[in-house]
């Protein structure tokens, strides 16, 4: 139950093609991410998974049965939007409850399944409030529970931390994953936000311009990248990347370096720069620093360090620690441990 498959899945609008091909199998249980830079077709594809979206060509199948021309109502999935998209006029529990009043179900069940939602989520002592009483985060709790209450194959979840601010992500992070986790069901996440990937998903799929680059766990897509873009997109801060000669001598077209794999120095080592920027974080800084015939190289270091904007700084690479690239920016080999 809850597994999903594409298979030559196509989408345009049209004389323009927002999806060429996506094979994708999803396994029942996995907490699945797309990410990818704006306008890389995540939505989209999640908006055809839904049945929101008709598809160009190809097949879409829930657990196994082609799912391809049913309606969203048919389809056992359940979305959570961007905008909580929650009738303010209705209190908390009628919100939850909603999608269930219109299926018929009776009063009993309803009432039923929206506590359980409301316990599940910490909204008990809110049922009775307007969305407007409500903090952002609150609301996007509600919005959630309003797709427990249909009890559904997966949980298709289109960007819906964007709304809120920096210290409610992280909670709500928490709070999705750990929902995850009690209901056990398939759960499908659209972001473009690297680290809501890495530290929600079970399996990463990242997009550009509507195909898929890599799939992978974090993990396996931080310390092996298929390619350029998916080496620079995943990871905070990013990769660095060196062409011309240095690159050359490791029989590359490109080599990259993470800034953890840069040490530091204020007397000696491989190259020798000017800071930028350093950004003090309290456990890390990172210095951006200027290096004549390189560029802007960034590298992660201890957070005491006592070096500031100005500085003269010697970083040097740890070889075991690189990755090359050809000249069409596909992996040649990840020299990583």
């Amino acid at each position: 139950m809850g597994s999903i498959r594409l298979e030559k899945v196509t989408k345009a609008f049209g004389d323009h093609v927002v999806i060429p091909s996506i094979d994708l199998e999803i396994n029942n249980g996995e907490f699945v991410v797309f990410v990818g830079p704006s306008g890389c077709g995540k939505s989209t594809l999640l908006r055809l998974i839904a049945g929101l979206e008709d598809v160009s060509g190809g097949r879409i199948l829930i657990d196994g049965d082609d799912a391809t021309e049913k309606p969203p109502a048919k389809r056992g999935l359940a979305m959570v939007f961007q905008s909580y998209a929650l009738y303010p006029h209705m209190s908390v529990r009628a919100n939850i409850g909603f999608p269930l009043k219109m299926a018929g179900a009776d009063k009993a069940e309803v009432n039923k399944k929206v506590e359980d939602a409301a316990s599940i989520l910490n909204l008990t002592d809110y049922l009775e409030r307007k969305p407007r009483a409500l903090s952002g985060g609150q609301r996007q709790r509600v919005a959630i529970g309003r797709a427990i209450v249909r009890s559904p194959e997966c949980f298709l979840f289109d960007e819906p931390l964007s709304n809120l601010d920096a210290a409610l992500r992280v909670n709500m992070r928490l709070e999705i994953s750990e929902l995850h986790q009690q209901l056990g069901a398939t759960s499908i996440y659209v972001t473009h936000d690297q680290v809501e990937a890495m530290t929600m998903a079970d399996k990463i799929v990242v997009l550009r311009a509507g195909n898929i680059e890599q799939v992978g766990s974090p993990l396996e897509l931080y310390r092996s990248p298929a390619n350029l873009f998916v080496a620079g997109f995943i990871g905070s801060p990013k990769m660095n990347f060196i062409e011309g000669k240095i690159a050359a001598g490791h029989n590359a077209h490109t080599i990259g370096i993470r800034p953890e794999h840069l040490s530091l120095s204020t007397e000696s080592g491989e190259w020798e720069g000017k800071v930028a920027v350093a950004e003090h974080l309290g456990s890390d800084t990172f210095l951006h620093v200027d290096v004549p015939g390189l560029g802007h190289m960034t590298t992660r270091t201890d957070g005491e360090v006592p070096v500031r904007y100005g500085d003269k700084v010697f970083i040097t690479p740890d070889t075991e620690r690189l990755y090359r690239f050809d000249d069409q920016g596909l992996a040649i080999q990840a020299e990583t441990s």
